[in-house]
């Protein structure tokens, strides 16, 4: 990384409850011209009062702690007239959601690599660059879902929900297919969240997905039209010329997005 000025640099709170965590996070942000660690805790509670008296600007939160975990103290610290930036380091990838919610910055798998960690804190030092001079803290007015973090390897990544064309339930899982709508089935990238079709479907904007079946939600734009099969039987055709059967649930609405 290219060296940065003090002005540039992010006072660091690192929390964690494992002391050769803290230790290892220590060492990688000594070697981080954008981060300066002001301080250390080892639980929840601990982590609020030091925030309190330090005003850290990037706050490296650990997830599972005794009684006060990680996105209890997040939702605390963004209450702050000026809430520092969150980046979770944790060895849970299936809080990735809970995460998003609480708009952290990053959610960085552990064991924690200095590559890994190091594009975090750049990404933290980006948004604190592009919060300043600006009331409203960068934070969205909107109710609806713009991307997601999913599992994939040793990290999580970050998916534009625009790049996301359709859903899948799978028990306990949605399966996300990232990629062209138009080319084959085959060709799409996909992904494994561990979340809900219905949790995840009251999160996305309705005026650009569409929920066709129990099992699957569509990006509205990927759908090239509605074919009757006949016995009341209806399946809408997708841009890659593959058709999916429309729920009996689901038609009306569908019917009405084609003005039927």
């Amino acid at each position: 990384m290219a060296e940065t000025t003090d002005a540039q640099s992010l006072t660091t709170l690192i929390v964690d409850d494992e002391p050769l965590a803290v230790e290892r996070i220590q060492v990688i942000c000594a070697e981080i011209d954008a981060t300066r660690v002001v301080g250390t805790a080892s639980d929840g509670a601990a982590a609020l009062r030091l925030a309190e008296k330090l005003s850290p600007d990037l706050v490296l939160l650990d997830m599972t702690m005794p009684e006060l975990d990680g996105l209890a103290v997040a939702r605390r610290l963004a209450e702050h007239e000026n809430p520092p930036a969150v980046i979770f380091v944790t060895a849970h990838d299936h809080f990735a959601v809970e995460a998003f919610d609480l708009e952290a910055i990053d959610y960085v798998l552990k064991p924690v690599s200095a590559e890994r960690l190091e594009r975090a804190i750049e990404r933290a030092l980006r948004h604190s660059g592009s919060r300043s001079g600006s009331d409203d803290i960068g934070r969205s007015d909107s109710q609806w879902l713009d991307e997601l973090w999913v599992p994939h390897r040793s990290e999580l990544l970050r998916i534009a929900i625009d790049e996301v064309h359709q859903i899948d339930a799978e028990r306990d899982y949605v399966r996300l297919h990232v990629g062209d709508p138009s080319g084959p089935p085959e060709a799409s990238r996909t992904y494994l969240l561990l979340q809900t079709i219905a949790g995840l479907e009251a999160r996305l904007d309705p005026d650009r997905f569409i929920r066709i079946h129990r099992s699957t939600i569509l990006r509205r734009d990927t759908i090239r039209g509605l074919r009757h099969d006949g016995l009341g039987v209806w399946s809408a055709e997708l841009q890659n010329g593959e058709a999916l059967r429309i729920g009996r649930t689901y038609l009306s609405k569908v019917k009405a997005m084609a003005g039927r």
